[in-house]
């Protein structure tokens, strides 16, 4: 049988000159922030480990497998090579164009809103209710007379 040589395949990433794991963990970093997606939400989309993504945020370069970084990438809507070229130096840690924000960001966005809307007008019910409360308790000559200015003197 004739041996044949062929080219090794590079199917991890470990520690090794010229890769820029602190590049990547910058990236990864700003990006999750940017999203506003947690370990846990980013480990559940991409199908990685909590652990490895931590070891990513902080810039430890144990062996990676391309296949993470891609799948990284992709849960976080960049190229699939985006990681791996940061990694090489030969992509920039900055977002490859400004991207818009996905249908469900947007949805979680508008619900934060719509909760806190409701939380304001149950609390402007509320005070509504204690001042009407009060205006009606109060005995008629206490009521606030329309001939006074706010400063005690009479419109005259």
């Amino acid at each position: 049988m004739a041996d044949r040589k062929t080219a090794p395949v590079y199917r991890t990433r470990g520690p090794v000159d010229d890769e820029d794991w602190t590049a990547v963990a910058v990236a990864l970093n700003e990006r999750m922030a940017r999203r506003r997606i947690g370990q846990q939400d980013l480990a559940r989309l991409s199908g990685v480990s909590v652990s490895t993504l931590r070891e990513l945020q902080h810039g430890a370069g144990r062996r990676v497998q391309n296949k993470t970084l891609a799948s990284i990438a992709r849960a976080l809507e960049w190229p699939d090579d985006h990681l791996i070229q940061v990694l090489l130096a030969t992509g920039s840690a900055a977002d490859p164009e400004p991207a818009e924000p996905t249908g469900r960001e947007i949805l979680t966005v508008l619900t934060r809103v719509e909760d806190r809307l409701t939380e304001i007008l149950t609390r402007l019910a509320a005070v509504e209710h204690a001042v009407s409360a009060a205006h009606d308790s109060a005995p008629p000559d206490s009521k606030p007379d329309s001939s006074r200015r706010h400063d005690g003197t009479s419109r005259t």
